[in-house]
């Protein structure tokens, strides 16, 4: 057997006999000029052509100077990847129908692949079908990949959808270990400043402001409104955990212990008992104010 020299960033170029049962059925044509080998040992023909028009990593080893391979026995470069890796690269830049992608597992290995081989074609395909179920309901999965590759608008999209999720739990730090300083930041920055704008807005005019104490707006009894306090930090800690705010408006306003004790509070002067909150006007401020804040980073 003889052996070139070896190329950087994979594995050796070699000119060997293969076996016939060893190609992949879609990548078998005895035209082709060229031999890719999976890390287990599948083989694909492919035309030297197609890698130099749609890889500039190929494109740059073809360009070097070449040993001229006996024409029954083309070269083989044997490369790091697997067989699915490398047959859904070589489908997407020959215009074949391609394998769906059904885990950001495997959409990671495929960028790394296209993104070291120098292909931007599988990289586009890839943005599209990132886009698509199964892989959209992985928002921090797809932020990951967003913020890698430079994807804008990829990246908020994610970064709206990860305000269903408290990034902060241990499920998700594997994740956002991997992400960039800068991507894990603008995510944290989004959360919290969700969680301060709702805090921010609920100390202010037209909600309830000012000291502990005040008086009954009907008989100026003075009254407390420990219920509203409760109540306001019982949104924020959800703000926190979930910054989406649909769990607050949904269910949260109407259900939540704080929120009946505080549509039920009344003024403590029996002649009176006024109702102290106007319960369907302050659910309709809290929903503009959610409403109002940052959703994508």
């Amino acid at each position: 057997m003889m052996e070139t020299e070896s190329i950087p960033g994979t594995a050796l170029v070699n000119m060997v006999p293969v076996i016939r049962d060893a190609f992949h059925k879609h990548f078998s044509s005895p035209d082709a000029d060229v031999i890719l080998g999976a890390k287990d040992h599948t083989l694909f023909r492919i035309h030297s052509w197609t890698l130099k028009t749609t890889s500039g990593w190929f494109r740059s080893l073809f360009s070097m100077p070449q040993r001229s391979p006996p024409s029954n026995h083309p070269e083989t470069i044997n490369l790091d990847e697997d067989s699915h890796t490398l047959e859904s690269l070589l489908l997407m830049i020959c215009g074949l129908p391609i394998n769906p992608l059904t885990s950001y597992d495997e959409v990671d290995t495929l960028l790394f692949a296209a993104e070291k081989y120098e292909m931007p074609g599988p990289v586009s395909v890839i943005r599209v079908l990132i886009m698509t179920p199964p892989l959209l309901d992985q928002p921090l999965r797809l932020y990951a990949a967003a913020t890698r590759c430079g994807w804008e608008e990829e990246a908020k999209r994610a970064s709206a959808q990860s305000l269903a999720l408290n990034i902060y739990a241990p499920e998700h730090q594997p994740i956002l270990r991997k992400l960039r300083t800068g991507a894990v930041l603008d995510l944290i920055n989004l959360h919290r400043d969700r969680r301060e704008g709702i805090r921010k807005q609920l100390n202010e005019q037209p909600f309830v402001t000012g000291s502990t104490m005040a008086s009954c707006p009907r008989c100026r009894w003075r009254i407390d409104h420990h219920t509203w306090r409760e109540l306001k930090y019982r949104v924020v800690m959800e703000m926190d955990v979930r910054p989406l705010g649909d769990t607050v408006v949904d269910l949260g306003l109407t259900e939540w212990p704080e929120a009946i004790a505080c549509w039920d509070a009344k003024c403590p002067n029996n002649d009176c008992t006024c109702v102290l909150y106007d319960k369907v006007e302050t659910l309709r401020l809290i929903r503009d104010c959610i409403d109002s804040l940052p959703k994508t980073t």
